[in-house]
């Protein structure tokens, strides 16, 4: 076989590719190169061994074929091509090999099976290399990819990092630049199950005391989704909020603390209690829960419509009062009244919801006092 090896190196390369579906479709130079040299390798390899008893493949061999398998483990292949093509060699060189020994002597029946035992136990040598590869390559990947997911989950949890470096960090694990993130707190025993049950829709983090997973926004970040998955774990989940919250979504829910029976705890559900406590997070993210339908208005009409929602509240819903206190006319409330119901809608109906608006209203205007003691100075200007 030596004198016709390189022509056999390029119709067996040929045959291998055109026969594995996976291969005949890729349109790379380098890779119909590659596969020349592993063939020629392979080749003469097999050539040196015949009437010796050295090992099958020395190290300079095996690392092509490891290489191989892990070429193919980095362009998310699985192994099967490879293996699938090999096969195809192995009976492809069983027929190039009986034909070049025919030109020299008749070959008999034991000749044929012992070259096939020969080639058979050949190219099992060359698929155990090039699978070593791939689960090395894959192996390696994993290590840099929980690295990654690590570094992604540092840099939001410890808050400040520029927004260039998180978006980077987001995309070195295939995230979008993060917009909402939905921390969970768990206990430190939870943390492999959070890693599997969630893998590429949330980032871990251990801590010691306890685990913190980040989810990026998405239908399993979703609260149904939250009380199923989490039924048992003791879990606490935070505040949807963005990428730059993150600190202090996750330190509300340190402060709710987990359920004794385990059932998962929604911050959502605590935001007014930890307001109370003078927790300044909680005051925002309650403000934007209940004022978000007037976020989009504009700043005097939006001021105008909180100003006559927060004297309906302490006024238990007298638009005398509001209209005497705010030096508007009855009509006039009436009007506010009805765009912030268009706006809020059965939530002014809710009582819970009223003290809760009430409680971030008053916060954002009565810091000192201040509100709405403006409305009455000008009413008295205007008297005077």
């Amino acid at each position: 076989m030596r004198p016709r090896l390189p022509a056999t190196v390029r119709a067996l390369a040929g045959a291998v590719i055109e026969a594995t579906p996976a291969f005949a479709t890729i349109e790379d130079a380098k890779f119909a190169s590659d596969a020349r040299t592993a063939v020629r390798v392979a080749l003469e390899r097999f050539l040196d061994l015949v009437g010796t008893d050295q090992p099958a493949l020395p190290p300079r061999v095996r690392e092509v074929f490891v290489a191989l398998g892990a070429a193919e483990a980095r362009e998310d292949r699985g192994p099967e091509a490879l293996l699938a093509a090999l096969r195809m060699a192995a009976r492809r060189l069983l027929r190039m090999a009986a034909e070049s020994l025919a030109e020299v002597r008749p070959v008999g029946t034991d000749l044929l099976i012992d070259l096939s035992d020969a080639i058979s136990a050949y190219v099992d040598e060359l698929a155990a290399a090039s699978t070593d590869g791939y689960a090395r390559q894959l192996r390696e990947q994993a290590g840099e990819g929980d690295r990654r997911r690590r570094q992604l989950a540092e840099l939001l949890l410890r808050g400040g990092a520029p927004e260039s470096v998180v978006a980077a960090a987001a995309a070195a694990i295939g995230w979008p630049p993060p917009s909402t993130v939905v921390p969970v707190v768990l206990p430190p025993a939870e943390a492999r199950d959070a890693r599997f049950r969630y893998g590429a829709d949330g980032v871990v983090l251990e801590r010691g005391r306890d685990t913190v997973l980040l989810l990026r926004e998405g239908p399993r970040a979703a609260r149904r989704q939250l009380t199923e998955a989490l039924a048992g774990r003791g879990a606490v989940v935070g505040t949807a909020v963005g990428w730059a919250e993150v600190p202090a979504a996750v330190r509300l829910a340190e402060l709710v603390g987990p359920d004794p029976g385990g059932a998962p705890v929604f911050a959502d559900d605590h935001l007014a209690t930890l307001a109370l406590r003078g927790e300044p997070a909680a005051l925002a993210a309650l403000s934007a829960r209940r004022l978000g339908p007037l976020a989009h208005l504009p700043a005097a009409s939006r001021e105008r419509l909180l100003a006559t929602l927060y004297s309906w509240l302490r006024h238990w819903g007298s638009r005398a009062a509001v209209s005497a206190e705010l030096f508007v006319h009855p009509q006039t409330v009436s009007y506010r009244l009805r765009r912030l119901r268009a706006l809020l809608g059965d939530d002014l109906d809710d009582p819970a919801v009223r003290f809760e608006l009430q409680l971030v209203l008053a916060a954002d205007r009565e810091p000192s006092a201040g509100w709405p003691l403006t409305y009455r100075a000008r009413r008295a200007r205007r008297a005077a």
